[in-house]
């Protein structure tokens, strides 16, 4: 490389200190790099709102503080007998009237940015338009589970003693006079419930223009003590049930020997537990004073108006206890449920509502017993004639009414909690029924959206509606309730 240089220089240049000429005045470490950021920002959360994408809307120009509809439940309720002698007129017929009430709602959230946050954007990032679109799919995500669940009027009261026996196993503290004590939990309960945090009783939310709003929690009153169960060795467990609560997904349970020391040991989805270990909550159960189970600020979602008294809606409770095959690819349960509803109203829902654990469960029930294996044989197209591949998995898309030979669409929804199936009906199959739209979301004012006036160097944004959900036929809804998981 350098036999054109003289020896000299040859020299000179074994006498360079490599060190030095190895240190580089501008590197990757000085941080003086370009940004290799793409825009705009991502949105990774799911926008799952299938209720409310299902159902139709339609605003009212009435005014009033509630939309109400009159409807014809019954005719010749009596059942009188239509033979006539000759001569003589027939007896009358009784009518039987119902009247509803859906009460208006006002909901909506807010949200602000700052200008700096705009300015700091720049042409890449839209922040203002981000605040904006996230805070629509915010007010969004919480109709979807007031349609599901929301509570205006259904209080839970408090549920009855539950019952204890003693099991085996378990590391309970071995000691006489063991209590359980149990609250109920709507789904925003539930929601917000957990051992460590403990379940939420009266709600203060302080809102962005500093005054405050009350509302409940979602939270039953506490029941009463449970008979007591003494601890033995070996036998260090604790099974406990209550009787189901209308409108309650899930129950919080405690363990003491008072209300005074008994803490939140559990939460399940299904009216029993197993208590095998001390309570870990710090929660205590006379820390629970009052129901706190609706919110007055909402109205009533499917959930709610199924329970309540006079809806002649189907309900039962499973009380923990799994769904069970029929051996001819249906489920007890389920079919159960169409045949009260075929019997009962002549009808059949359209679709059937279920949580992850539920559509699993329904799937293992129906394919793995008294079903067919079922496989799929995918052959590919590629030109070196590859093998045929077996691919594994099922799934049960529609269930097949027996009683009015029709399916059901079977439906997994985000925000249903485990352990509940929900049945909802579309069209009513009488014919005049006068109804169109069985179920539909009637609006005061559809979503709008509101820039305050400013008051510091910050857009705020809101967007409110204000609603209701309209079910005109109560008695085509339906709910299994405390599926126990297997």
């Amino acid at each position: 490389m350098f036999s054109d240089l003289s020896q000299q220089t040859i020299d000179l240049l074994n006498k360079v200190d490599i060190t030095a000429l190895s240190k580089t005045t501008l590197s990757q470490a000085t941080n003086l790099n370009a940004f290799d950021l793409s825009g705009p920002a991502l949105q990774l959360y799911p926008v799952l709102t299938p209720l409310r994408n299902k159902l139709p809307r339609e605003v009212s120009d009435r005014g009033d503080l509630a939309t109400r509809w009159k409807a014809v439940t019954g005719v010749n309720v009596t059942n009188i007998d239509m033979g006539v002698s000759p001569g003589k007129r027939s007896g009358e017929i009784q009518i039987t009237e119902q009247d509803f009430v859906a009460s208006y709602a006002g909901i909506g959230l807010e949200s602000s940015i700052d200008w700096e946050a705009i300015w700091s954007g720049g042409k890449e990032f839209d922040n203002k338009a981000t605040v904006v679109q996230s805070l629509l799919r915010a007010v969004m995500i919480g109709e979807e589970n007031l349609l599901l669940s929301g509570n205006a009027s259904l209080a839970l009261g408090a549920p009855a003693a539950p019952v204890a026996t003693l099991g085996s196993g378990g590391s309970l503290t071995v000691q006489a006079g063991n209590l359980v004590f149990v609250v109920a939990l709507t789904a925003r309960g539930f929601a917000n419930a957990s051992v460590a945090g403990g379940i939420p009783g009266a709600v203060t939310r302080t809102n962005i223009d500093g005054s405050t709003t009350q509302f409940g929690g979602g939270s039953s009153a506490l029941s009463p003590a449970s008979n007591a169960v003494t601890t033995s060795s070996g036998n260090q467990s604790i099974n406990a049930t209550v009787t189901a609560v209308p409108g309650a997904v899930a129950y919080a349970w405690f363990l003491g020997t008072s209300a005074a020391n008994a803490k939140l040991a559990a939460i399940t989805t299904v009216n029993a537990v197993t208590l095998s270990a001390n309570a870990t909550g710090t929660q205590l159960a006379n820390s629970i004073t009052a129901d706190n189970s609706t919110n007055n600020l909402v109205f009533d979602g499917f959930l709610t108006q199924a329970y309540k008294a006079g809806s002649g809606a189907f309900t039962q409770s499973l009380n923990g206890g799994f769904l069970t095959s029929d051996g001819a690819n249906g489920i007890v349960e389920i079919d159960a449920a169409l045949q009260s509803f075929w019997d009962n109203k002549r009808m059949s829902p359209d679709e059937i509502w279920v949580n992850s654990q539920e559509a699993r469960n329904i799937n293992k029930k129906i394919v793995a017993t008294g079903g067919t294996p079922l496989f799929r044989f995918t052959v590919p197209n590629g030109p070196n004639g590859d093998t045929p591949a077996i691919m594994g998995g099922t799934s049960v898309a529609k269930y097949w009414n027996k009683f009015t030979q029709q399916f059901l669409d079977i439906i997994i929804h985000p925000n249903l909690t485990p352990g509940t199936i929900f049945f909802k009906t579309n069209e009513i199959p009488y014919p005049l029924s006068g109804v169109g739209a069985v179920n539909f979301v009637r609006c005061r004012r559809d979503y709008y959206q509101i820039e305050w006036p400013f008051v510091s160097r910050q857009y705020v944004y809101g967007v409110y509606a204000d609603e209701v959900l309209v079910c005109r036929a109560p008695f085509s809804l339906g709910v299994i309730s405390n599926v126990g998981n297997g």
